[in-house]
């Protein structure tokens, strides 16, 4: 479903499996690529946040060469996603997400031993969330943020075709062939990412022999607060950002239209555009190369 798909470069630079802390005291897995250090890279810290039903392995090719070119990355699985804990209370809001962004910053330093403001890249739930984080954050402490195919006014027919997927599948796989077959089904745009055996890093065996997506059923519950709510308080808190603002849209997204795009740089309109030709709504997995590359562009300007 995503990058991490994908086989990985032999002796590909390597991340360390860290644990952090949320909101209400759950436990949050994320990786960790140390920088590489050299004279031709600006130092920078960069959180990388996935879209709703993937995991911090969708940025797996990204935060290795972000690293390489002298960037901290931390890529996190968000609570019910990945190896994050599970809310007891279900509570998958954007609220929530918020916290647990607060307090990830609050901990980056200690992680990194740099107290470098830091750039959130988020993709789809991920960037609705890094809006949020980036409004509330303390003054400097984030200073720049990237939105993956998301703005806060998003095509509902593509949002509904991703929710459908997701619930078609809950009741998990016979094999790890029936779910990349499925994923090939999903994104016909996409081109074969290599052996099921990849699909591992999103998928877990359960004792009754099938293959489950790795994040919590519970995270399908509609949201307590109505959609019209939840978009104007976003559109208002991309407003209120001051800092520098990338939206990376891939063409071929059904989620992000091309009016969508519009109305979003009439409400910021400083916000760089980046659009990736041969993408969907799945951008960075569909073309990691070049998003990779207008990531790079953007941080390092």
């Amino acid at each position: 479903m995503d990058e991490a798909d994908a086989p990985q470069p032999t002796g590909a630079f390597q991340p360390t499996g860290v644990r952090l802390r949320g909101s209400g005291g759950l436990s949050l897995a994320a990786d960790h690529w140390t920088a590489v250090r050299n004279g031709d890279s600006p130092a920078s810290t960069i959180l990388l946040l996935h879209g709703g039903g993937q995991t911090r392995h969708s940025w797996k090719n990204t935060g290795r060469v972000l690293a390489q070119r002298g960037s901290d990355v931390i890529a996190l699985d968000s609570r019910g996603h990945g190896d994050s804990d599970w809310d007891p209370a279900a509570d998958y809001s954007l609220q929530a997400q918020n916290r647990d962004g607060l307090a990830v910053l609050e901990q980056i330093p200690t992680l990194t031993g740099r107290h470098d403001p830091v750039t959130i890249v988020g993709a789809s739930m991920g960037g609705m969330a890094g809006i949020g984080i980036s409004a509330l954050a303390p003054t400097g402490a984030v200073d720049k943020l990237v939105l993956v195919d998301v703005v806060p006014r998003f095509e509902k027919a593509g949002s509904q075709r991703i929710r459908d997927f997701m619930a078609g599948n809950v009741d998990g796989f016979d094999d790890l062939d029936q779910a990349a077959a499925a994923i090939a089904e999903y994104l016909p745009h996409r081109r074969a990412t290599g052996p099921s055996e990849g699909l591992k890093r999103n998928l877990r065996k359960r004792d009754d022999g099938r293959w489950y997506w790795h994040w919590d059923p519970a995270f399908l519950t509609p949201p307590s607060d109505e959609s019209m709510i939840r978009t104007d308080l976003l559109e208002r808190q991309a407003q209120s950002l001051t800092i520098p603002i990338q939206l990376i849209r891939g063409r071929l997204s059904d989620v992000v239209s091309e009016q969508a795009v519009r109305d979003f740089v009439k409400l910021v309109p400083t916000v760089d555009v980046v659009e990736l030709t041969g993408a969907g709504h799945t951008a960075a997995g569909d073309d990691n190369d070049a998003f990779t590359a207008a990531v790079l562009d953007f941080v390092n300007r």
